[in-house]
């Protein structure tokens, strides 16, 4: 029996001619329902940003983060921030301030800990260097005493230079003295300021003997106050550590750098883009949908009853939403840009067979009646395998996408429902005259008879694409890095990416966690023959061994440095403008006497240098002569340069002579609760080898822990479980998927036949789709994977309509490439890949992957539904004519 005859083609008809008499009420009550969704949605719909709470809390690894954040709870919700300055010195008192400032701010901050200026580390912390590096700090305190003496009696920079150009002297006498790293510090420090770069000279990198970095960096981490009312629940935190900075000047200075990073940050900058990208992508949607509508209806009214009928959708599928959910997360945000993709298709076949109706001067009526009940029947099936594809996500253990699948699942019978009834609504008032075939539509016609090309072309070429795709398939990958799904733009992820890239103190560690000291002794023995690893970091780390040996050498250092005392500020230089230019002509002087009687040494390097420094100096003042302020200011700024660090490096070192023993059990509460819980468990932090930033080095790092301690929690732990978690329930949604679709195909179509005919496409695309993810070094990750049973969901319905009207719906001597069936599906894709590509410009690369793989494989499910399905239906037309 025709399907025009069939009881599905009446209960159809009916429905939209209830619809069309009724319009006004229908148009009134759908009217008072969206006032009512709209109210309800905005008053109660929330956003849940966390990536890691989107998986089942019964996997494994969450109930070890679990337990441990139970343990440790500072360690639940941080944010990282990271200090920049030229000096060591510098960055420490700017992490010092800002802690202080912030402990202050109990409005928006929990707690901080800069655990660098802790002060029993402060006073200890000599104790944790070994005895070689003592030893090389004692050799330079004594050969830099007499230096600092003399500056302490009269901080100026005469007093700099003369005691310089005396050392010199005594180089030229041939005393043994370790000036090198004083004139490179010279040096450098009056290059920068001559270049308009001024840094200060670092006292205590010429302690210990060291380089001067361009930058030094110091780490805070702060448990900020998260306010969930609000849908970016750290923003007052983070704008109130971002006044702080601005109210202690930083910022100020372009070598000085406050950068917020850490989880709460990531969270937060993700949401951030996520909702932009979301909004942005939306608008886009619509408007390239608005544009495809009327090339496709080529007509006005057309295009605003599709708009009202998706708007009215699509606010129907948010009220549900809110009331079966209650928020979205960072990748169910997506389903108003899938909606608008795809909450058209229903309307474009309607719409497009009433068209094609309407031709034969039928009335509005008929013409709705004959619509409906021809294409109601394959729009019903489209709606529920499409929300087949969508409702396989709901069993997973990927909550995330599950939501995803609840919403946009209901959403497409949401899409079907308002169809059948809101578009034969507005006909009554927006009636959509027929219009004449146009020339775009009949280029696309011509542009559709490829499929009619010899059946054999279009099979070897479909085998030859099918082997490729599946010699490629093992090179497919899963990207395990949360990082990547972000804005890679954003401060916070560039900021983590480059803390990643300093693997000895990588914030992406593996934490482990033991119940006694045996368990964590033996636990740590076992992780150090491990290849992977680098360090594991315990209690025990906090106490220094050796501290006999070390103390004392600290007392000698003591002793070598002496009792050296500083004014309260380093007071102006009393000397003339010409007798500073004299102390350092001088000293240049004597620097090139010594070059020139011994240009071997290995002190002459670094005085060619200073010599070449201070010869640009004194031109430079030569220049400024006739303005003796300039001269002043710049003398005045050298001196500050090079001599405004030591007092406070001088009062961090001598804090440090009073370093005493310690044990374990003397060890300060503010350290050892990092370490051991108040229930006694203890925290164990295992370092990488390599830079975990690479997806096979992070495997490689979290398999060589686990088989030493499976209950492994941390960053690393989570990011790679959390991949493996995802890709089984991708596997097992893209399963059900495929079940549930062909049962759905068995009961819908009654016919085995056509059912496979339906599949065959949709597998085809499946495989390409996989095999360009290589081509387009696109990997899966945790946003795009749900591409492949989301196309096998969504591509379903073109092969449906295809299969339909091939089998029912065909005139006699009609071509299937001239109908409103092709036409309808090559436009209704169109609006899908305007819906899907506008995700691909999203700033969160999740969403933008996501997008591009969707596109991708649409466009493959088309020209697998209009290329190779005709010829499939075609070739098995003329086997069965040939049999009869």
């Amino acid at each position: 029996m025709e399907v025009s005859h069939s009881r599905s083609y009446h209960i159809f008809a009916r429905w939209t001619a209830f619809s069309y008499r009724h319009a006004a009420w229908v148009i009134l009550i759908a009217l008072f329902v969206a006032a009512l969704s709209i109210l309800y949605t905005s008053r109660n719909l929330g956003i849940h940003t966390d990536t890691t709470d989107m998986l089942s809390e019964d996997l494994p690894f969450r109930a070890n983060h679990e337990r441990y954040k139970a343990a440790f709870p500072q360690y639940k919700d941080t944010i990282l921030l990271a200090l920049n300055s030229p000096t060591p010195e510098q960055a420490h008192a700017t992490a010092k301030r800002l802690t202080e400032h912030l402990q202050a701010d109990s409005n928006h901050i929990q707690d901080v800990y800069y655990f660098s200026g802790d002060a029993f580390l402060e006073r200890n912390g000599l104790l944790y260097k070994d005895i070689s590096e003592l030893e090389r700090i004692t050799d330079r305190l004594a050969a830099a005493q007499p230096l600092v003496a003399r500056i302490a009696d009269d901080p100026t920079l005469q007093t700099f230079t003369s005691v310089l150009t005396e050392a010199i002297n005594e180089l030229r006498s041939g005393r043994r003295l370790e000036l090198e790293s004083v004139l490179n510090g010279m040096h450098t420090t009056l290059d920068a300021q001559l270049a308009g770069k001024p840094r200060a000279l670092s006292w205590q990198v010429l302690f210990s003997d060291e380089v001067q970095q361009t930058t030094y960096q110091e780490l805070v981490m702060v448990q900020p106050k998260l306010d969930y009312t609000q849908l970016f629940a750290a923003e007052e935190p983070i704008a109130a550590i971002r006044a702080a900075a601005h109210d202690l000047g930083l910022g100020g200075d372009p070598a000085e750098q406050l950068r917020i990073t850490g989880n709460v940050a990531l969270s937060y900058d993700e949401l951030n883009s996520a909702m932009r990208g979301a909004l942005d992508a939306g608008l886009l949607a619509v408007v390239m949908v608005a544009v495809v509508l009327f090339v496709a209806l080529r007509s006005a009214g057309a295009v605003l009853i599709v708009l009202l009928s998706l708007m009215l959708g699509l606010v129907l599928t948010a009220a549900f939403a809110t009331v079966a959910v209650g928020h979205l997360n960072l990748i169910s945000i997506a389903f108003a840009v899938l909606y608008i993709g795809l909450g058209v298709d229903y309307a474009i076949h309607f719409l497009l067979r009433y068209q094609e109706i309407r031709k034969n001067n039928q009335s509005i009526m008929d013409a709705l009646y004959a619509a409906s009940g021809d294409v109601g029947h394959a729009l019903m099936v489209c709606a529920i395998t499409t929300a087949i594809g969508f409702y396989a996500f709901i069993p997973t253990t990927y909550r995330g996408v599950a939501e995803l699948g609840l919403i946009s699942g209901t959403g497409m019978l949401i899409s079907l429902m308002v169809t059948l009834t809101i578009v034969p609504a507005l006909q009554r008032y927006l009636p959509i005259r027929p219009e004449k075939i146009f020339f775009s539509v009949r280029f696309l016609s011509r542009s559709l008879r490829l499929p009619s090309l010899p059946h054999k072309l279009v099979f070897i070429v479909t085998v030859f694409a099918l082997l490729v795709s599946v010699i490629v398939l093992p090179q497919i990958r899963f990207d395990y890095n949360l990082l990547n799904l972000n804005d890679p733009a954003a401060e916070s992820v560039q900021t983590f990416q480059e803390l990643l890239a300093e693997v000895e103190d990588s914030p992406w560690h593996i934490i482990l966690l033991a119940e006694d000291r045996r368990v964590m002794k033996d636990i740590v023995q076992r992780l150090s023959y491990l290849p992977e690893v680098d360090k594991v970091v315990t209690i025990f780390d906090l106490v220094p061994t050796k501290q006999e040996d070390k103390l004392m050498l600290i007392n000698e250092m003591a002793l070598t440095l002496g009792p050296i005392t500083f004014p309260a500020s380093i007071k102006k230089d009393g000397q003339s403008l010409l007798q500073q230019r004299e102390t350092l002509e001088a000293l240049r002087t004597t620097l090139d006497q010594f070059i020139a009687e011994q240009p071997d040494h290995s002190t002459s390097k670094p005085a060619r240098a200073l010599s070449a420094s201070l010869t640009a100096l004194l031109a430079r003042l030569n220049v400024a002569a006739s303005e003796k302020g300039e001269q002043e200011s710049l003398l005045r700024a050298i001196s500050s340069d090079l001599l405004s660090l030591l007092p406070a490096s001088l009062e961090r070192l001598q804090a440090a002579f009073e370093a005493q023993p310690f044990t374990q059990q003397e060890l300060p509460a503010s350290l050892k609760r990092h370490w051991q819980s108040q229930t006694g468990t203890y925290r164990m932090a295992v370092y990488p080898v390599e830079d975990i930033n690479d997806n096979d080095a992070l495997r490689r790092f979290v398999r060589a822990v686990q088989q030493v301690a499976p209950q492994a929690t941390g960053a690393p732990v989570i990011s790679l479980e959390a991949g493996e978690a995802v890709v089984d329930a991708f596997i097992y949604a893209f399963s059900l998927t495929f079940l549930g679709v062909v049962l759905a195909l068995l009961i819908l179509l009654r016919n085995m036949t056509n059912t496979l005919l339906v599949l065959v496409p949709l597998l085809l695309a499946a495989l390409f789709t996989s095999a360009a993810t290589i081509l387009l070094d696109v990997p899966f990750n945790f946003a795009n994977i749900i591409a492949l049973p989301l196309l096998l969901g969504i591509g379903i319905d073109s092969s449906i309509h295809m299969v339909h009207r091939s089998r029912h719906a065909l005139v006699a001597n009609e071509n299937l490439m001239n109908t409103s069936t092709v036409r309808a599906i090559f436009y209704s894709t169109l609006t899908t890949l305007a819906g899907f590509g506008s995700l691909i410009f999203s700033p969160h690369q999740g969403t933008a992957s996501m997008g591009l793989l969707l596109v991708a494989g649409i466009i493959l499910t088309l020209i697998c539904v209009l290329i190779i399905l005709p010829a499939l239906l075609q070739s098995l037309d003329q086997r069965t004519a040939a049999h009869n």
